[in-house]
């Protein structure tokens, strides 16, 4: 019977130097173990001293002290927000209070001036009015009079009278006449519905008036309607 061979011989039949560099690697991988395991604790020390810096680094906190310390750190935000927003709404609340107190005495001021304006527009008119009734009692005097009179130079002198008490009444309620014949234009005073030429005059002046004109102080009441000349 053959006897069976075994695979080295049968390596070494087919390549003799195989199972050298075989044996040659596995010596190399045998013998270089060593040398790595013993490495870390050459170089210096420097092993030892992280170990060491390792060893002295302080304790970390724990996440669930830190959790509870930024909880309480929330709580007391939130505690001061709340109560510096009750001040607020409370300051609110007063502001508006006193808007509508003043908006309620800005009312009431309204109505008593405007009451209090009517009521001196009543007296006012009353006044003038009694002023004027005067002038009308001595209108119908007059008038009765001129229906008898044979003189007419006597009705003529009695409605004179009329006119100037009238105009006295006007100017104790301080409305005067504007003056205009032979005055210079202003617009202010004068509304010219006229052009017309006089060579004897100087141009822009007032030559006639149509309707006189009224000021009551410094406020004009009626314009006096004029004609201007222009001899251009």
């Amino acid at each position: 019977m053959f006897k069976r061979k075994s695979e080295e011989e049968i390596r070494e039949e087919v390549d003799p130097n195989q199972n050298a560099n075989a044996h040659t690697e596995e010596e190399t991988v045998t013998g270089s173990a060593p040398e790595e395991a013993a490495a870390p604790e050459s170089g210096n020390g420097e092993g030892m001293a992280g170990n060491a810096a390792e060893e002295a680094k302080p304790e970390e906190a724990k996440p669930e002290e830190a959790a509870e310390e930024t909880l309480e750190d929330v709580q007391a935000k939130l505690t001061a927000t709340a109560a510096l927003l009750k001040t607020k709404e409370e300051e609110a609340t007063e502001t508006k209070n006193r808007l509508l107190r003043l908006q309620a005495d800005f009312d009431n001021f309204r109505r008593r001036n405007t009451a209090e304006r009517e009521e001196l527009a009543t007296y006012v008119t009353i006044s003038v009015v009694n002023k004027f009734l005067q002038i009308l009692d001595n209108f119908e005097r007059a008038e009765a009079a001129a229906e008898n009179a044979t003189d007419v130079q006597s009705v003529v002198d009695g409605m004179a009278g009329i006119q100037k008490q009238f105009v006295k009444t006007l100017e104790d309620l301080g409305v005067k006449e504007i003056p205009a014949q032979g005055e210079k234009f202003n617009p202010n005073f004068h509304e010219a519905v006229m052009r017309g030429q006089n060579p004897e005059m100087e141009d822009e002046t007032i030559d006639m008036v149509f309707e006189k004109g009224y000021q009551l102080h410094d406020k004009v009441v009626r314009h006096s309607k004029v004609r201007v000349i222009s001899n251009e």
